[in-house]
């Protein structure tokens, strides 16, 4: 398994947390991931996250409630693929769950957003979301 062999280096912490991230699809395998892996996923974080909220049987949002990370979701504000209908039905699973969460919507922000080789890079929404995931994984990863 892909955390087993992330855990056996000589870089990682003993303990064996891990920090996710994940981009467009990714976001959904953030969530997943850290449903699968609740003891060992302290963070996780979805950009432009794309289906995390849909009718389908197997959509992220339904596992929330085996979440025990901290999660954070940056969210483009025009994003065909993550609508307000399916941000605000992941808000209502991920609270009704009561996992810790974030959740912010980038403002002029294109879904792809954080990818600068792309046109619908966004620099100032870009910028934020470096911001957001190194606190995320200072607050969750660092050391006591």
């Amino acid at each position: 398994m892909f955390l087993d062999l992330l855990a056996a280096q000589k870089e990682v912490r003993p303990d064996g947390k891990v920090g996710l991230t994940g981009y467009c699809m990714g976001g959904g395998m953030v969530v997943r991931t850290a449903a699968q892996y609740p003891d060992r996923v302290a963070a996780g974080a979805s950009f432009h996250g794309g289906g995390l909220a849909t009718d389908d049987a197997s959509s992220p949002h339904r596992l929330a409630g085996k979440v025990r990370g901290r999660l954070y979701f940056g969210h483009a504000d025009q994003d065909p693929f993550m609508t307000p209908e399916q941000i605000d039905r992941l808000d209502q699973a991920l609270t009704a769950a009561g996992t810790v969460y974030e959740a912010e919507l980038y403002g002029g922000a294109r879904h792809g957003f954080t990818m600068s080789d792309l046109p619908v890079y966004n620099r100032e929404a870009g910028d934020k979301h470096w911001r957001r995931l190194l606190t995320l994984f200072q607050e969750t990863l660092r050391p006591a």
